[in-house]
């Protein structure tokens, strides 16, 4: 696998691509209502597409549209009296997720939101989202996990003008942290954007390899801010609660605050992870003990892509 030319790496050209994405994962959740009112919905995805459902879910009893629930494929409760399930895989064909449609009850409607249309998740299910042209072909995911989000957003009627501009400026502007000041991170957000920090702590881990974190802000004081420190970066994905991030100042810990949408933060976090993994000399395309397709024991399915 070789990198595009003139871009340094897959992960890195996907990052700067994303305002370009996300215009146009918010011209496809025009063509139609995939969040119905009022229908209870369950969202599933494993790693950073968990993250995102669990940001759309959030978003969606924000806006009043009904109790939604997300859930890491292979801890999802079906069990519930659900109206519609929504699968977010970026290959779709995770083991997991495709488990977990297995168990869905009959009557139950199945959205797929992939990044491959002819992938085995969407043929498990009644619809889909076609995300192909966010796509990500590095093993990190970027592009795809912030255009679901996107099109969450702009499906449930929530402009994303801002985010877009904002992420426009955070390409092409400067580095928001020197990445030699981190040590370790702590990504912190409230209501949906608790969803994004945990997408930013594993794009800082896949990508960099670095130590980080993450958690609802108000948690940060009920035990983890004891490791905080010189050399420790909290970073606020959204607004930050008052009075906390002068707590956390008062520890030598760096606070990165944000003026941001929350989704443009997340880009931010993107480039100094980057940056970070240019400095300790990695390859942000091959992360160490990770790959699009994990081959599991003969009990699980034959390929597991991320």
């Amino acid at each position: 696998m070789e990198p595009p030319s003139g871009s340094g790496s897959f992960v890195a050209a996907e990052v700067a691509d994303q305002p370009d994405a996300w215009r146009r994962a918010a011209l496809l959740a025009a063509t139609g209502e995939p969040f119905q009112s009022g229908a209870r919905t369950a969202l599933l995805g494993c790693g950073s597409s968990w993250h995102a459902g669990s940001a759309i879910a959030a978003l969606r009893e924000q806006a009043g549209a009904g109790e939604t629930d997300a859930y890491p494929a292979s801890e999802a409760r079906l069990d519930r009296a659900y109206a519609r399930v929504i699968a977010i895989s970026r290959s779709g064909r995770t083991s997991e997720l495709l488990s977990a449609l297995e168990l869905v009850p009959a009557g139950v409607a199945k959205l797929a939101i992939v990044g491959d249309p002819a992938s085995p998740v969407a043929a498990a299910c009644d619809g889909m989202i076609d995300l192909s042209f966010a796509d990500d072909r590095s093993v990190v995911q970027t592009r795809f996990v912030t255009s679901a989000i996107a099109f969450g957003r702009a499906a449930l009627g929530m402009s994303v003008d801002r985010a877009i501009s904002d992420a426009q400026a955070v390409v092409d502007g400067e580095l928001a942290l020197n990445p030699v000041d981190v040590g370790q991170f702590a990504f912190l957000g409230q209501g949906w954007c608790v969803g994004l920090a945990r997408a930013a702590a594993l794009v800082a881990r896949e990508t960099a390899q670095a130590r980080a974190e993450a958690h609802p802000a108000m948690e940060y004081r009920h035990g983890p801010i004891a490791t905080a420190g010189p050399g420790t970066v909290v970073w606020f994905i959204g607004a930050a609660p008052d009075g906390l991030a002068g707590e956390i100042e008062a520890t030598g810990a760096t606070v990165m605050h944000s003026t941001l949408d929350p989704l443009a933060e997340l880009v931010r976090v993107q480039r100094v992870a980057l940056a970070l993994a240019a400095l300790r000399g990695l390859d942000p395309d091959r992360p160490p003990n990770l790959s699009r397709a994990v081959v599991l024991g003969t009990s699980d399915r034959e390929e597991v892509p991320r």
